[in-house]
């Protein structure tokens, strides 16, 4: 059984098309099985938009970058400081362990999402930052998702388990 408290969504960010300086949010809606209205993924012009995978909505753990700006584990030549919006996905949570919900449902606000795959981290992230990412990102790159019950959610929801 997964157990976490206190998860928490701190930002919510979508860019209209791959490349583009991704937006900081203050509501977003979510549509089952779409993404994020406005968002590249939900417009059908994300970079992996045509690959098959699930990938309605990414999530990505804040405690991350706050291991990255103290270099743990040192991976790297020193500190890496990165904003909610530079890493990219929709999501920027805390206190939910992203790593164990493949395949698991849980709950953002009133929206109900299930886990699909781990992200992994990507050289184009690199080259567009000019940061060493790929391997201090690595097995910590967030999560992709898939709506199931679609609706509005707020940075300062809850996050909570729903399946054991």
């Amino acid at each position: 059984m997964i157990k976490w408290s206190d998860g928490k969504l701190l930002h919510i960010h979508i860019a209209p098309a791959a490349s583009y300086e991704m937006e900081e949010l203050q509501e977003a809606e979510l549509i089952a099985g779409k993404g994020i209205v406005g968002d590249r993924y939900f417009l059908g012009n994300g970079t992996y938009s045509p690959k098959p995978d699930v990938r309605d909505v990414t999530l990505f753990d804040m405690d991350v970058l706050d291991a990255l700006a103290r270099n743990d584990p040192p991976l790297q030549e020193g500190a890496i400081h990165l904003s909610a919006a530079e890493h990219r996905r929709n999501l920027s949570v805390q206190g939910v362990p992203l790593n164990h919900l493949v395949g698991k449902r849980f709950r953002v606000g009133d929206v109900i999402l299930r886990g699909g795959r781990l992200n992994f981290p990507c050289k184009y992230l690199e080259e567009i930052l000019g940061r060493p990412l790929f391997l201090p990102l690595y097995n910590r790159s967030g999560l992709n998702c898939s709506i199931e019950v679609g609706g509005f959610i707020r940075p300062g929801a809850s996050i909570e388990p729903i399946d054991d």
